[in-house]
């Protein structure tokens, strides 16, 4: 069983990072934090907003700083973004400081969640199936690096995910400090 202060949820859009992060953070009594809410609040622009006007280098560096200041704390359930992987300084900071559960979720079942949706700039792309599958592509690997435990979302409902994630991390994480080198 692994130790560490937060639990931090990656996987590609439409896995289940915000709506299994709220029902963890619920029911296991800790405090839930959504990055890129955290960049929208920051910015005071919404996240197409702030595509548009910094680009994605821009909005990425928003997000590296939101981890940053989300993962001092402890005892907390942190949902990052899909891309929040693509940066070195993020991957090495989720190991750091938390348990990392990959939430993973096909193309095919991306495009039924969030196929629709107008709020994710990568998605304004006419072929959208192609963008996610190229995406997966750069950024599965990535997941794969830095997750502590790989949970499968596909056709499950949250709270079902939920409860199935919070039966498989009472094998594999519990709840504490990260030691240190000073630490016997």
């Amino acid at each position: 069983m692994q130790s560490a202060p937060n639990l931090i949820l990656v996987g590609p859009m439409g896995a289940g990072k915000t709506s299994i992060g709220r029902r963890l953070a619920d029911r296991l009594g800790l405090h839930f934090v959504d990055v890129d809410q955290l960049v929208v609040e920051r910015a005071g622009a919404d996240i197409p907003t702030l595509f548009e006007h910094v680009g994605e280098a821009g909005f990425r560096e928003r997000e590296h700083a939101a981890l940053a200041s989300a993962l001092t704390g402890d005892g907390q359930v942190v949902s990052t973004g899909g891309g929040a992987v693509l940066g070195a300084e993020n991957r090495r900071l989720m190991r750091e400081r938390g348990f990392v559960v990959h939430l993973h979720v096909s193309v095919e079942g991306q495009l039924r969640r969030v196929g629709h949706d107008r709020n994710r700039p990568l998605l304004q792309r006419p072929d959208r199936e192609r963008t996610l599958r190229e995406l997966a592509a750069v950024r599965e690997p990535l997941y794969a690096e830095v997750a502590d435990l790989h949970h499968d979302t596909e056709g499950l409902s949250p709270g079902r995910a939920t409860t199935e994630l919070i039966e498989r991390l009472a094998v594999h994480w519990q709840r504490g400090a990260i030691p240190t080198a000073n630490t016997p």
